[in-house]
């Protein structure tokens, strides 16, 4: 008689681990308690860029698990607008008469900066390392934040440009510390603990917060590219300028922006795109280091001429973040703080303006 005892249910194979059919509320407990597990030791190595690498790593963790985290467009939106009022804090016209004062000198110096750095982006993309105009947006010296927002506006990958960035921040960081370091000690702890202890005036941060939603919101009527940093950013500095608007941006105000804007830009990351940033990896090293030796050479010249210090003259030139320097400079003995921020502040503004123009030129040659 034959056996009609049913066979036992065989197991479908495992799969690997994913967060594809998790649940939201895990996915966002996930993405919290990783964001504070990689920005508690980047922000112990005073790394400035901290609070937005920190949730950004996290992002992309979970990200290349297939945990979809949509962030609502306009919480995205409106952290760019507190980089705007955060730019704005640094824009005051006293510092640009520093520029009038010191002559062609000065000028040629931020000027040779953006022309090394954009020479090396446009190699980039004509040897088809990042695609388009995503070399050249991630060459952009300084202002990596401004710089990785702007680019998605203008169609290049905003997270290979925030890649590039911030892996040139960190490097351009460790640089000019040990520089640093090796001339007279920083106490760039110090200036961490000031930041973070720094008391908030409501009165004042409800001013702040108006111009945000009001700059955001115009940005989106008359549909301005990368709008939503730029007119926050204007609006902010013109107020601030004519005595109207005192900008106060309390630390976990400014802590939970970046860390929406580092949600944003990891959540779009995939493995492709992983893969894809590691095969460009060596030549990137390769551009960042061109882009410090350079700089350290024209530090020299203006060193030479200018007769400021050695470290005066590299952090004036270095290629990394306004806020990176500025922290290294105020916390150093020695070095001409108006003379570097004075001459970072104009770079930063010249690219700002010309970024895009430059991005959309090149790139067409890039495409011949």
């Amino acid at each position: 008689m034959p056996d009609t005892t049913p066979a036992p249910a065989q197991k479908p194979p495992a799969r690997p681990f994913s967060f594809r059919n998790g649940n939201i509320g895990v996915k966002w407990c996930c993405l919290l308690a990783l964001s504070v597990a990689f920005t508690v030791p980047l922000h112990a190595m005073h790394l400035p860029a901290a609070i937005l690498i920190g949730p950004m790593f996290a992002a992309v963790a979970l990200a290349v698990n297939e945990a979809h985290l949509p962030i609502p467009g306009p919480a995205f939106l409106l952290a760019q607008g507190i980089v705007g009022c955060m730019i704005a804090c640094s824009l005051q016209v006293r510092i640009f008469s520093k520029v009038i004062g010191e002559g062609p000198l000065f000028l040629g110096g931020v000027m040779c900066v953006i022309v090394l750095c954009t020479l090396i982006g446009f190699c980039l993309a004509r040897w088809k390392v990042l695609p388009g105009s995503t070399a050249l947006w991630g060459a952009s010296p300084g202002a990596a934040t401004v710089m990785t927002l702007m680019s998605q506006a203008y169609g290049a990958d905003m997270r290979l440009v925030a890649f590039m960035q911030y892996f040139r921040a960190a490097a351009v960081a460790i640089a000019t510390t040990t520089m640093a370091r090796s001339t007279t000690p920083v106490t760039t702890a110090d200036g961490a603990s000031a930041f973070w202890a720094m008391p908030a005036s409501w009165p004042a941060f409800g001013e702040t917060i108006g111009v945000i939603v009001i700059g955001v919101c115009l940005a989106h009527v008359v549909r301005l590219s990368a709008g939503a940093l730029m007119l926050p950013l204007i609006i902010a500095t013109g107020l601030q300028d004519m005595g109207l608007l005192s900008i106060e941006l309390p630390p976990w105000f400014l802590a939970a922006g970046y860390a929406v804007l580092g949600w944003g830009i990891g959540l779009r990351f995939t493995r492709a795109t992983l893969h894809y940033a590691a095969r460009a990896l060596p030549y990137i090293l390769m551009a960042i280091a061109l882009m410090i030796a350079g700089c350290g050479a024209m530090a020299l010249v203006l060193a030479r001429f200018k007769h400021v210090s050695l470290l005066t003259a590299y952090l004036a030139t270095s290629p990394g973040g306004e806020d990176t320097v500025a922290i290294i400079a105020a916390t150093t003995p020695g070095v001409d703080m108006p003379f570097v921020m004075a001459m970072q502040t104009v770079r930063f503004v010249l690219v700002l303006f010309t970024g895009p123009l430059l991005a959309r030129t090149l790139s067409r040659w890039v495409e011949r």
